[in-house]
C-alpha cells in the first residue's frame, strides 16, 4: 500500500577520485532505499524530484520507493528480456540457451506473492522459450503462456530492488540449487551467476542500478572439476573393439566408424567432426595426414539458431573467427577417412559426414548407434560402468593417451 510517511538522508560520498559515487538514501514507511550517482548535480537533483513530491502529497510506493506518478521502473523480467535482445547478435546458440536457462532461475526467484500463480512448469515454459527468445517476438505465444507471461510481469521485482543485498541473495541462492531443492553441480551454479551478474551489469549500464550489487556479497566459487574421471576413458584396446563393433552394426554403423575415428585418433569435438570437409583432409596414401580444422556446430536446438536448423555453423571453440586448428592424423584414421570418402562421398557443400539424406549428423543418431556399439563390445558391467558413455569419452581417452606418450598436440 502506498505511503505517505517518507524520511531522507543527507547525500553521501562513497569512494575517491574518478570511483567515487554520491549516494542518495531514504526510507518510505520504514523500508529503506538507495540510489548512488556519479556526480553530485544528479544525486541533488534525484533527491530534490523525490522531496517535491512529498510536498506535493504525492504517495510513494513502499516497493520501489518511488513517487506513485513516477513508478516507471523496469521490472526483472522486462530487464532479462532487453538483455537477452542485446546480447543475442553476437551469441552462439547454445550460449543463447544458456542465458535463457540461467535467466528464467533468476527470475522467477525474483517475484512477489501475485494472484494467479501458473504451473511452475508453464511459467519456466513461458519465459524459457517465449520471454527470453527474441526469435519468438512476432509470434503469438498459446493462450496458457501469454497467461503465464502476464503473471510473469506482474509479479516481477522492480530491478531498483537490487540494490538491496538480501534480494540479490534470493537470486544467488536459486542459481546454486536444483528444482528439487539439492544443490546444483559447480558449473552450473558459475554459469548462472555469470549471466546474472552480466545482466546487473547492464542495468548498470542502462543507469538503473548504481553500481553491481554482486560486487558487495562475499561469495565462495563452487569447485568445478579440472581433470578427465578416469572411469570413462577407454584404453586403446578398448577403443579399437568399440569401433570394430560399430562397423559391424550395418551400414548404419559402417557409416559412423570414420566419424567415431576421428574422435578418439584425433580428439575432434563431435561439434567439430559433424562439420569436417574434405577441404580439411591431407590424406596421403601412406604414413601421416592432418586435418585442418576451421568450423564447428554444437546442437542447441531450432529455436536458438538463425537457420531455424538444429545446429549452426561457427567457428572453432576458444578460438577467433577464421582461425584454425591443425591436427595429426595417424595412418590408421588416414587409411579409414579415405575409404569413407570413397565409399559414401560428401555432401554438396563438402561435408565429409551426414546423414541419410545429406543432412548434418545429430546426436539422437550417433548416440543411438555408440550405445549399441557399447552392449556389444563391453562386458555388462563394463557397460554398466561410465566407461566410454558418450562418444565425447573418445576425444578424453585421445587427450589422456597423448599426454602420457607426450604427444604434442596444437589445442
Amino acid at each position: 500500500m502506498d505511503s505517505y510517511d517518507i524520511r531522507f538522508w543527507d547525500i553521501k560520498k562513497i569512494g575517491n577520485g574518478t570511483a567515487a559515487r554520491y549516494r542518495v538514501r531514504w526510507a518510505v514507511n520504514g523500508r529503506e532505499h538507495c540510489r548512488s550517482f556519479k556526480a553530485r548535480p544528479l544525486a541533488d537533483g534525484f533527491l530534490t524530484e523525490l522531496k517535491d513530491a512529498v510536498r506535493d502529497r504525492r504517495p510513494f510506493d513502499p516497493r520501489t520507493g518511488l513517487p506513485e506518478a513516477e513508478v516507471t521502473e523496469d521490472e526483472v523480467v522486462a530487464h532479462a528480456r532487453a538483455y537477452t535482445e542485446a546480447k543475442w547478435a553476437n551469441l552462439a546458440p547454445v550460449s543463447r540457451r544458456s542465458v535463457a536457462e540461467a535467466l528464467v532461475t533468476v527470475t522467477i526467484a525474483l517475484t512477489k506473492k501475485e494472484p494467479g500463480a501458473p504451473d511452475p512448469k508453464v511459467l519456466r515454459q513461458a519465459l524459457f522459450a517465449w520471454a527470453f527468445n527474441p526469435a519468438t517476438r512476432g509470434i503469438t505465444p498459446p493462450p496458457h503462456i501469454a497467461a503465464a507471461l502476464d503473471w510473469a510481469e506482474r509479479a516481477s521485482l522492480p530491478v531498483t530492488y537490487l540494490e538491496d543485498t538480501a534480494t540479490v541473495r534470493l537470486a544467488l541462492a536459486a542459481c546454486a540449487t536444483t528444482l528439487a531443492g539439492k544443490p546444483a553441480a559447480g558449473s552450473t551454479q558459475r554459469r548462472k551467476r555469470s549471466v546474472f551478474y552480466n545482466a546487473l551489469g547492464y542495468a548498470v549500464e542502462l543507469g538503473h542500478l548504481g553500481s553491481n550489487p554482486v560486487d558487495r556479497i562475499q561469495w565462495t566459487a563452487p569447485a568445478v572439476a579440472q581433470s578427465v574421471d578416469r572411469r570413462v576413458v577407454v584404453s586403446p584396446a578398448q577403443a579399437e573393439t568399440l569401433l570394430t563393433a560399430v562397423g559391424r552394426l550395418g551400414q548404419r554403423g559402417e557409416h559412423l566408424k570414420a566419424f567415431f575415428a576421428t574422435l578418439y585418433y584425433a580428439a575432434l569435438r563431435p561439434s567439430e567432426a559433424v562439420m569436417l570437409r574434405e577441404a580439411d583432409l591431407h590424406l596421403p596414401k601412406t604414413g601421416w595426414g592432418r586435418i585442418v580444422l576451421s568450423a564447428s556446430a554444437s546442437r542447441a536446438g531450432r529455436a536458438w539458431t538463425d537457420e531455424g536448423t538444429a545446429r549452426q555453423e561457427r567457428g572453432l571453440k576458444h578460438r577467433a573467427d577464421n582461425e584454425t586448428r591443425t591436427i595429426p592424423v595417424p595412418p590408421v584414421l588416414v587409411r579409414l577417412l579415405r575409404a569413407h570418402v570413397k565409399r559414401f562421398g560428401t555432401t554438396l557443400d563438402g561435408r565429409v559426414f551426414q546423414t541419410a539424406r545429406g543432412g548434418i549428423l545429430q546426436d539422437s543418431g550417433y548416440n543411438e548407434v555408440w550405445d549399441q556399439a557399447r552392449r556389444e563390445a563391453l562386458t555388462p558391467a563394463q557397460y554398466r560402468s561410465p566407461l566410454g558413455r558418450r562418444p565425447y569419452d573418445l576425444r578424453h581417452a585421445a587427450v589422456s593417451l597423448w599426454l602420457i606418450t607426450g604427444h604434442h598436440y596444437e589445442e
